[in-house]
């Protein structure tokens, strides 16, 4: 436990290994993978949609605390399905019209889920240039850990209950106003900018719901499963992909495939997420490749080099493997929240740590 933290905390400044993908899989194969169907990206935005409003369905017809329950995460899920998505747009890989993958991805992924396509892309990119290096801007979330099991359990409390959801939410709509230095008749605009197009995407989903069944399906099975399983799973996807990998430098090993049966794809990985190292390797693969790729890295020996893990129970396990004496939960502060080991941010447009006087994260 001791050399994988070492390994994280001592993160040198130089970039990360990077492979060609033809030395890896040849030419032949690496167009065959690169290969983007405007058909099947727009199959999958319906699918997501599709099982968001099959699970309003279900609620509808059977309405009862089960029901509720499984229309909450698998709403949640396909929420995280389309930040997946939204995700391989941002790489230019979801479509094969290239402006698809910014107005398509903006209109139907990524402003319901209140963020933009170029604002994710510009960030998240830094992230594949720099992975787990010391200024990868995703390190903060893979850092700390191994941490304590109480550690964890506050966590996906937190997340399960909304708190780190609601956390997220107001200091996202707070800085779309501005900060303190920008003149008042200035802001309109500024919000505009930041969180108009969610606003309207959003007010279409709940006159959706109004029509469809009643005004609050929206905050019932959109707004709840954002603030609360989205947060989750999220949370869980962030662990598996970076935590406690082996070697910070190897492109094989500082990112971790996680092997996830039929439930698992439906209420925790969706659209082949959990294949992280291949898609680190190529990132250009669309998603609904992935698991051809890692076949053929299986196929041509690349297995022993790969980290990967065989559920995301195993991870969660390696990811609290600190003993509960080596636990830190901070200190509270005046308005009730925990100050140490927390983050800010969002997933469309990154994270840090936490300063003193602002809103936490997912931390």
């Amino acid at each position: 436990m001791t050399n994988i933290t070492r390994q994280h905390t001592n993160a040198p400044a130089s970039s990360t290994t990077r492979l060609s993908g033809a030395a890896l899989i040849g030419h032949a194969w690496m167009a065959k993978l690169r290969r983007r169907s405007d058909f099947i990206a727009f199959a999958l935005i319906a699918h997501s949609w599709g099982l968001i409003f099959a699970a309003m369905v279900l609620f509808a017809a059977f309405p009862n605390p089960l029901t509720f329950v499984l229309a909450v995460m698998i709403i949640g899920a396909r929420q995280l399905g389309l930040a997946v998505l939204m995700h391989d747009a941002a790489h230019n890989a979801l479509f094969k019209t290239t402006a698809f993958n910014s107005r398509v991805s903006d209109a139907l992924l990524a402003w319901p889920m209140l963020t933009r396509t170029d604002a994710y892309r510009r960030y998240h990119l830094q992230h594949h240039a720099r992975t787990q290096q010391v200024d990868d801007p995703d390190l903060v979330l893979s850092a700390p850990f191994p941490i304590t099991r109480k550690s964890l359990r506050r966590k996906i409390i937190r997340d399960l209950t909304g708190q780190t959801g609601y956390q997220q939410r107001k200091a996202q709509i707070i800085n779309a106003f501005g900060d303190a230095n920008l003149p008042l008749h200035k802001r309109p605009t500024h919000f505009w900018i930041k969180l108009g197009p969610a606003l309207v995407a959003n007010l279409t989903i709940l006159a959706v719901c109004s029509l469809a069944f009643h005004w609050s399906y929206y905050l019932m099975f959109w707004v709840l499963p954002l603030l609360t399983y989205h947060m989750a799973i999220t949370r869980l996807r962030n662990i598996a992909e970076h935590a406690i990998v082996p070697d910070n430098n190897d492109p094989f090993r500082n990112a971790r495939t996680t092997r996830a049966g039929p439930l698992a794809r439906v209420f925790l990985a969706p659209y082949w997420v959990n294949y992280h190292v291949e898609h680190h390797l190529l990132m250009h693969v669309p998603c609904y490749r992935l698991g051809q790729m890692h076949k053929m890295l299986i196929a041509r020996g690349y297995g022993p080099k790969m980290e990967i893990a065989s559920n995301y129970f195993d991870v969660l396990v390696r990811a609290s493997a600190r003993t509960d004496d080596e636990d830190t939960p901070g200190t509270l502060v005046h308005d009730g929240r925990r100050r140490a080991n927390r983050v800010s941010g969002t997933f469309g447009e990154g994270f840090s740590k936490t300063s003193a006087g602002r809103p936490s994260g997912a931390g």
